[in-house]
């Protein structure tokens, strides 16, 4: 059990890593140091956590898959935006910025949770 958390943890941070790389480096209003890409994965990969479990748990009672993608795009703005006021490194000027970061870093984060759930389940494989 522990690894499959380990291999979902590093899945995130790297998917979250990988999307404010490429959001910084396609992205004329998005701008960030070395010291902010590490800070921001973490503070993004917390507010994150943090804003889904509300919003699955407290706010939405029984969550269709549209419910959940969309919960997943706004806690990435909302995620975006709490990193942005929090990590001095990092700078979001505009709305198109931040909705276009919104949609890098979320396909970056997708990709990355699909890329942990397959290793899981070969690993599950391997080992029954």
């Amino acid at each position: 059990m522990l690894a499959r958390w380990g291999i979902r943890l590093l899945s995130s941070l790297i998917g979250i890593a990988a999307g404010l790389l490429l959001s910084s480096a396609l992205l004329n209003g998005l701008s960030m140091n070395v010291t902010a890409v590490i800070e921001a994965t973490i503070v993004f990969w917390i507010v994150h956590l943090i804003v889904q479990f509300l919003a699955l748990r407290i706010l939405v009672r029984q969550p269709s898959v549209a419910m959940v993608g969309l919960l997943a795009l706004a806690s990435t703005v909302v995620s975006l935006i709490v990193v942005n006021l929090i990590v001095s490194g990092l700078t979001i000027k505009g709305t198109a910025t931040y909705l276009w970061a919104t949609l890098i870093v979320w396909i970056t984060t997708s990709i990355g949770d699909f890329i942990g759930t397959r290793k899981i389940r070969e690993r599950r494989r391997g080992t029954a």
